[in-house]
């Protein structure tokens, strides 16, 4: 099931706003009979009981109107002109605009589908909106990334709510699932985002996409256990975050070198002090040593791999070259940080 942000209120919420109307009215009309009960005429000459007013209300407003039942005087002729009437026209405009608008809420839910489907091109989907996946989301609007390219894919009722509600299109469903994943678009994305809780869903969920897209979509997935790690790598992962050992090495790093960690710190908070950023070489770098650059740089990504910057053998700036360097976070910047 797709869940598209702002959607409106429910088919069957509106059905039953809609039979509560119309039992209201009902209810009114036996009211103003059931007053005026000795202006009617009943075909047993025997007068109207509360029954018989409830009866001749139905069969008043849904226009059926057997006849049995009639007004006699002329103060229930003129209820039924000025109140029965319009309230037949109204219960009708009721029961009929209730259907109109369960079809017209489908169809409109489906253009919106439609519309979506057509606009979404080089999107990432999130697998899991857990803390990891809500996390990896943040990211990725710090960064400038687009909501509307952000696809959310998560089974857990309460998560899918938190997400529709912050202005996602969430898939609700089971990654692990082709149906769901191909719901997704998964096929035309970007990226998959692996961030669910149990390390066989992940290896489940990679398995998956690398079918679906015979391996043509990049899939960064975490897991909470190290061993775990090549198994991912194996079944088509490209990048394993194993968030255990991380927090370990965090861990230790604040206990053996506590100004360490203040600068890992610095570089994943965004907003203020340092920050980590990636950018394409410029024509003007292409042959300099990276050291000599007036920014600081701190590695080099070629065709996919990390150059490292350290060590007696020196390393040229090539064509195609990207370089990950430490900017300030505080000042403007054409690079795309971390």
């Amino acid at each position: 099931m797709i869940h598209l942000p702002l959607v409106r209120q429910g088919p069957l919420r509106a059905l039953a706003v809609r039979l509560v109307m119309a039992f209201a009215l009902v209810l009114t009309a036996v009211a103003i009979v059931y007053a005026d009960r000795d202006g009617y005429r009943d075909v047993n000459e025997d007068g109207l009981s509360l029954l018989d007013c409830f009866y001749y209300a139905v069969v008043s407003l849904s226009t059926t109107g057997y006849g049995d039942i009639t007004p006699a005087t002329q103060g229930a002729r003129l209820i039924n002109v000025l109140f029965i009437t319009p309230a037949r026209v109204l219960f009708l405009i009721i029961l009929v605009g209730t259907t109109l608008e369960v079809l017209t809420d489908q169809y409109r839910k489906g253009l919106r589908v439609a519309r979506w489907r057509r606009k979404l091109k080089d999107h990432v989907i999130i697998c899991g909106y857990g803390t990891k996946g809500r996390a990896a989301v943040d990211a990725l609007l710090e960064t400038g990334y687009d909501k509307s390219r952000i696809v959310i894919v998560e089974n857990r009722e309460p998560a899918v709510r938190q997400a529709a509600a912050n202005g996602f299109a969430v898939i609700e469903g089971n990654a692990t699932r082709s149906s769901v994943l191909l719901d997704a678009d998964v096929k035309n994305c970007k990226s998959v985002i692996i961030a669910t809780d149990q390390d066989e869903a992940s290896v489940l969920i990679t398995l998956t996409v690398r079918q679906l897209t015979a391996g043509q979509v990049r899939i960064i997935a975490a897991v909470r256990e190290q061993e775990n790690a090549a198994l991912l790598k194996q079944s088509g992962a490209h990048h394993v975050i194993v968030s255990s050992s991380t927090a370990g090495r965090l861990l230790g790093l604040t206990t053996t070198a506590p100004p360490l960690i203040d600068v890992v710190e610095d570089l994943l908070t965004p907003g203020q002090g340092m920050a980590l950023a990636m950018r394409s070489a410029e024509r003007a770098e292409v042959g300099r040593n990276p050291r000599e650059l007036p920014t600081l740089v701190v590695a080099l990504i070629r065709r996919g791999k990390v150059l490292p910057l350290g060590g007696e053998q020196a390393v040229t700036i090539e064509t195609g070259d990207l370089l990950v360097y430490i900017r300030d976070d505080e000042s403007a910047s054409t690079g795309v940080s971390f």
